[in-house]
C-alpha cells in the first residue's frame, strides 16, 4: 500500500494563504480624447500611460472609442425615410471626418501604442475606432510590455445609433489573453449586457475584465458589480470625461438630442470608471469629478475566494441542461476557392 501524504495548512495563516497568490496593480485612464484629431489624442495617451506608469501600475485599461474618439451626439444626419436631400450630404461628410481619425490595425498609431506600453513595461488594453477596408469597428486593443499587438476584440453589436457607424463583430474577436498579470479579456460598453458573450468569455477563465464603455448612468455601475460577482473577476471599467469643449464648437460639430446646444463647460460625459473585485466590492471610484486615474492592488487569491461561492462555468453550472457554442471563426462575407488561408483578402 502506498504511503499517503499529507500537507498540514493553518488555516488562519492569512499573510502565507495571500503570498501564494499574485497581486496587480491595475490603473483604469478617465479622459476624453481629443476629437478629430487623433494624433493629439496620441500624445495625450503616451502621457497618460507615463503618470499610471509613474504609480506602479502593470495594466492600463483606457476607454471606449479613446483613440478615434466617441462620437457622442452626433446623429450623421440619418433620417429613417427621409429625403436623401434632406440631410445625406451633410451626415456623409460627417462621417469621412470621423472615418479619417479612425486607425488601421495594424497601421502606425497601433505601433505608436506598442512602442508606448513597451517603453512603461505595462499591458495596455486601448478602446480605439479601427478602420477596416471602409468600415468601422469599435474596438479593443491588447498589448504587451515587450512591445506587442497581442490581439484585439470588435463589438459584437453597436449600441442603437451606433449602427449606423460601426460594423459587427464576429466570435472570431472573443478573445483573451493569458499574461503574468492575469488572463485578460474584454467587452465594450453595452454588449457587456450580453449574457451569452460574457459567458464565451468565463468559459476561456477570464480573470481580470475590461469594460471600456460610454455610459455613465448609476445603472452601469449596478451592471459591473453584477459582472464582477457573476463572474467572479475583477471588473476594470474606464469611461471618458467630456465637456463640450473636448469636441470641435458648432456648426463643425453639433450636438443632437438636447434641448439647446451645450455651453463649453457643459459635461456631456460625466464617466463614472470604476474597479470592483471578484465579489462584487468597489475597489476604486466611480469617479464622477473630472479626468483621473483610478488604480487599485488586486489579490489574484480574491477570485478563488469568489468563486467557492459560485462558478458559472465550474462546480454552479448545468452542462447536461444548458450549454453554450461560441462560432468562434471569422464570417467572411467572401471567401476564394484558391485562398487557403481563410482570411479576408483586403487584410
Amino acid at each position: 500500500m502506498m504511503d499517503e501524504a499529507f500537507v498540514e495548512v493553518d488555516m488562519n495563516a492569512g499573510d502565507d494563504l495571500a503570498a501564494a497568490f499574485a497581486t496587480v496593480r491595475a490603473t483604469v485612464v478617465q479622459a476624453s480624447s481629443v476629437f478629430y484629431d487623433t494624433p493629439a489624442t496620441i500624445e495625450k495617451t503616451k502621457r497618460l500611460i507615463a503618470e499610471a506608469a509613474a504609480q506602479g501600475a502593470q495594466l492600463v485599461v483606457f476607454p471606449e472609442a479613446f483613440v478615434g474618439g466617441f462620437p457622442r451626439g452626433t446623429d450623421f444626419g440619418v433620417t429613417i425615410g427621409g429625403p436623401a436631400q434632406a440631410k445625406g450630404r451633410k451626415g456623409k461628410d460627417v462621417f469621412c471626418k470621423y472615418y479619417a481619425s479612425a486607425i488601421n490595425v495594424p497601421g502606425p498609431e497601433v505601433r505608436r501604442l506598442a512602442s508606448f506600453a513597451a517603453e512603461h513595461r505595462v499591458y495596455l488594453v486601448m478602446g480605439a475606432v479601427e478602420r477596416h477596408g471602409h468600415t468601422l469597428y469599435n474596438a479593443v486593443l491588447f498589448f504587451s510590455p515587450a512591445g506587442e499587438l497581442l490581439g484585439k476584440h470588435r463589438k459584437l453589436v453597436p449600441t442603437v445609433l451606433e449602427r449606423v457607424v460601426w460594423g459587427y463583430g464576429d466570435g472570431s474577436t472573443l478573445s483573451l489573453y493569458d499574461t503574468p498579470v492575469g488572463r485578460v479579456g474584454a467587452l465594450v460598453c453595452w454588449e457587456n449586457k450580453m449574457p451569452l458573450a460574457r459567458a464565451a468569455l468565463y468559459g476561456k477563465g477570464l480573470e481580470i475584465y475590461c469594460a471600456p464603455t460610454a455610459d455613465d448612468s448609476e445603472l452601469w455601475q449596478a451592471s459591473m458589480r453584477h459582472v464582477a460577482h457573476e463572474g467572479g473577476c475583477f471588473v476594470l471599467s474606464a469611461n471618458q470625461f467630456c465637456r463640450r469643449r473636448d469636441y470641435p464648437p458648432p456648426p463643425e460639430y453639433a450636438f443632437s438630442g438636447f434641448d439647446e446646444e451645450p455651453a463649453p463647460e457643459d459635461v456631456v460625459c460625466r464617466g463614472g470608471s470604476v474597479i470592483v473585485s471578484p465579489s462584487g466590492d468597489v475597489l476604486a471610484g466611480p469617479k464622477y469629478d473630472g479626468e483621473g486615474l483610478l488604480t487599485a492592488d488586486l489579490d489574484l487569491g480574491e477570485i478563488v475566494r469568489a468563486k467557492f461561492d459560485f462558478d458559472v462555468v465550474g462546480h454552479s453550472s448545468r452542462p447536461e441542461v444548458l450549454t453554450l457554442v461560441v462560432k468562434d471563426q471569422p464570417q467572411l462575407p467572401v471567401t476564394y476557392a484558391s485562398s487557403s488561408s481563410g482570411k479576408d483578402s483586403s487584410e
